[in-house]
């Protein structure tokens, strides 16, 4: 578990500083916000879901704002920015966290659930950080991108997922390289397993998934509780890192992702998933045409 390495006693380097997280309104956005107002930061919480935003700004405190936008939507991104700034005065940190992850293989997927991971996966968080930039240009902030382990690893039932993740990693690093003369920061976030609604509603929908996951070896298949992983994540944040993974041996994996995804690799995944992919593929059409789990906003959006 990554933690900042400051004294006890002295302040936060996010004290009165200002901190942006998308998808907020529950799961590893909310908790961050928690720990970042513990700190003494202001928080704009945005995301899509009203009364959960609404909830979580009372509990953090009257000095809060939520504002509700869609990540794939720029004017929306822009009214959340522009609305941070007449509350706060200025935006220190943004954090793309907004994520929905598809109960399908491509051959069983819609094509709007497929083209709509990638949206808010992969396009709102470049959204976000592209509508963040003037005003982290002004305070010479930070930007975290919540990718995944997902972005150097692969399951069957995860390729939108993981070519999202994998091209949010890639584009933090561009980003990076872009706005250094900026005096902006650029991290990415690689977390594995955290015990969301996302994860459980997988899990639940999807019982050959869920006994893949107990096959993985080592940080893959390993869980963490939210609060680990939004400790770790508020250690970027302070620190402002170029990456921070969840757990930290995820470091190790992300090191050897040629071996991974490699041909040897491969090769150990491919005999499990020519028998496990139609067991999961029955699954899914059970589902009777449901793409999203439960709890996402995404499930209650018309086809």
């Amino acid at each position: 578990m990554a933690r900042s390495r400051r004294s006890s006693n002295a302040p936060s380097p996010l004290a009165g500083s200002t901190v942006l997280i998308t998808g907020a309104a529950r799961g590893i956005g909310a908790e961050l916000a928690r720990r970042a107002a513990a700190r003494g930061a202001r928080v704009a919480l945005v995301g899509l879901e009203p009364e959960l935003l609404a909830a979580v700004a009372a509990e953090l405190g009257p000095e809060h704002l939520w504002v509700e936008a869609d990540v794939t939507d720029p004017a929306a991104l822009d009214v959340a920015v522009q609305r941070t700034l007449d509350t706060f005065g200025r935006l220190d940190t943004v954090v793309a966290n907004a994520g929905i992850a598809p109960l399908t293989t491509v051959a069983t997927s819609s094509a709007r659930s497929l083209s709509r991971t990638i949206e808010v996966n992969l396009i709102g968080a470049m959204l976000t950080a592209r509508a963040a930039l003037p005003a982290l240009t002004a305070s010479r902030g930070h930007v975290l991108l919540i990718s995944s382990a997902a972005a150097f690893t692969v399951l069957p039932g995860m390729s939108a997922y993981c070519a999202a993740k994998a091209g949010l990693e890639r584009f933090g690093d561009v980003l990076r390289l872009e706005v250094a003369h900026r005096g902006i920061t650029v991290g990415s976030a690689h977390p594995t397993w955290i015990d969301t609604d996302m994860v459980r509603d997988t899990k639940a929908a999807l019982p050959t998934f869920a006994e893949a996951l107990g096959r993985l070896p080592g940080p893959l298949g390993a869980y963490t509780s939210v609060g680990d992983c939004a400790d770790a994540l508020i250690g970027n944040l302070e620190r402002r890192g170029r990456r921070v993974f969840v757990p930290r041996s995820v470091g190790v994996v992300a090191a050897w992702r040629q071996v991974v995804t490699g041909v040897l690799g491969e090769k150990l995944v491919l005999a499990q998933s020519k028998q496990a992919v139609p067991q999961l593929e029955q699954e899914i059409a059970d589902l009777q045409g449901r793409e999203f789990g439960t709890n996402s906003v995404e499930a209650q959006r018309p086809s």
